[in-house]
């Protein structure tokens, strides 16, 4: 129970990020360099206060600290760059779906390939969340914005399988955030925008940056030791269930028919996938 508890604990961070990401960048409230700049700042120095309180030093120079920062700077500079021109819906899918491609295929190509019943349940829940994001009417594609997310969703799977190895997940991911803050600076130097940076938009990066990332990614490497990588990607299609409830209870959105039922084809599939197979009695 504490498992499922933290494991639901940690999508409903996610979640929450995704809708401040979209809440700052959308409303033209701040532009998605300054968002991931100050984002990935304000969670270093949330982790790293965290950390030396605890009296420990910060694991910078440890193998495979380089790799875990660059993915999580891909994931998070893509992210921010996507929704600029991806319809939430589909930028969505777009993630979910190379998450869930990626670490199959790393874990397979690492000897530890999912199950059938694994396979069967993604593809169940991933239906069911394609049969409710999935834009009404005319879908306009832009390249770019899915050229994006596709990258920082190979960051993200890349992120969560390093977390895995992780011996101490505050320090780690406090390290893995120290190190992101140059490169994604770097990043956007190297493709300079006009900065937009209001009150509001500042406010939510923060946030962001702090809490639903910082203390979520932490709370993530903390549990996600206890999946098999199959497993971690598969769970991770409640973020958007969560996201969707969270909208219809707090801001009043309509509780659809096919919004019902996709998430119960989400939710039907994840359980399918975690379900252990029954055991045989054995033959005396």
């Amino acid at each position: 129970m504490r498992l499922i508890f933290l494991t639901l604990l940690t999508m409903t961070a996610f979640a929450a990020n995704s809708i401040l990401n979209r809440m700052a960048v959308d409303s033209s409230a701040i532009d998605p360099a300054s968002f991931a700049m100050l984002r990935v700042a304000s969670g270093a120095v949330m982790l790293s206060g965290l950390t030396l309180a605890r009296r420990k030093t910060l694991p910078l120079r440890v193998p495979g600290r380089l790799k875990g920062a660059v993915s999580l700077v891909t994931y998070m500079v893509g992210f921010s760059a996507a929704y600029l021109t991806l319809d939430a819906g589909l930028g969505a899918l777009v993630l979910f779906g190379v998450v869930q491609i990626s670490i199959f295929g790393l874990a397979a190509v690492r000897g530890a390939p999912p199950s059938a019943r694994q396979v069967l349940g993604a593809g169940i829940a991933f239906a069911g969340l394609a049969w409710v994001l999935w834009p009404a009417g005319a879908v306009r594609v832009d390249p770019v914005g899915v050229l994006c997310m596709v990258l920082a969703g190979a960051g993200w799977a890349y992120y969560t399988l390093a977390g895995r190895s992780e011996p101490d997940a505050l320090a780690g991911t406090a390290a893995n955030f120290c190190v992101a803050v140059p490169l994604v600076a770097l990043a956007y130097a190297v493709f300079p925008a006009e900065p937009v940076l209001t009150g509001d938009g500042v406010m939510l990066a923060v946030l962001s940056g702090a809490v639903t990332s910082g203390l979520g990614y932490a709370l993530w490497y903390a549990v996600v030791p206890r999946f098999s990588p199959s497993m971690a990607a598969i769970v991770q299609l409640l973020v958007p269930v969560i996201a969707m409830a969270a909208g219809v209870i707090l801001l009043g959105e309509y509780a659809s028919v096919r919004l019902i039922l996709g998430a119960v084809l989400v939710l039907g599939g994840i359980a399918l996938a975690v379900r252990r197979p029954a055991r045989t009695a054995g033959v005396n």
